[in-house]
């Protein structure tokens, strides 16, 4: 019977079945992201979702050096 991660064991209690298991897993996490979050979506369009407030000082900003 092999030793399980996260039970106190140290490196060299990982085994072979579990770095296929692990990055198997990372695999799947990462295509869920992609899936869930594309790269390159485009929104509506519509305009900014926030609007800018307007500055709340009154006084003059500060020079450039």
């Amino acid at each position: 019977m092999t030793k399980r991660i996260g039970t106190g064991t140290t490196l060299a209690d990982f085994t072979r079945r579990d770095f296929l298991a692990s990055s198997a897993l990372t695999a799947a996490l990462f295509t869920a992201a992609l899936l869930l979050f594309p790269a390159g979506a485009k929104t509506d369009g519509k305009g900014p979702e926030v609007t800018a407030q307007s500055s709340v000082s009154t006084n003059p900003p500060m020079p450039r050096r």
